[in-house]
């Protein structure tokens, strides 16, 4: 079952209709609530520059799909997140700090190829 992020739907609200209607092509999907150990290890990430302030939020989705042990966390955010220098940087972190790896692909990795 796909996992969806309290943050990943409040940035659906900005986006065009199209990329929101992704989302609906889910006839089921869990929510996840951020809380604190999740932006606790965000706030890691931070410290180690593996991204700005500015983009805190994509921080804490990788602290969110790491501490709730999500199998792979599929993004379309070429530089900040699905970047191999970066994988391996919050792969560093998530040892450090007892975690599991996270997996991190390209949506075409992990749902294919359609032509």
């Amino acid at each position: 079952m796909p996992v969806v992020s309290d943050i990943t739907i409040a940035e659906l609200e900005n986006a065009p209709d199209k990329v929101k209607n992704l989302l609906l092509e889910f006839d089921d999907f869990e929510l996840i609530e951020s809380d604190n150990e999740m932006k606790g290890l965000a706030a890691f990430y931070l410290q180690s520059k593996i991204v700005s302030p500015k983009y805190s939020d994509d921080a804490l989705h990788i602290a969110i799909a790491t501490v709730c042990k999500i199998d792979v966390s599929v993004s379309w955010n070429f530089k900040h997140i699905v970047n191999l220098r970066k994988i391996h940087q919050f792969n560093s972190i998530n040892l450090r700090e007892g975690y599991n790896l996270l997996e991190i692909r390209t949506p075409r990795e992990v749902i294919g190829d359609e032509s």
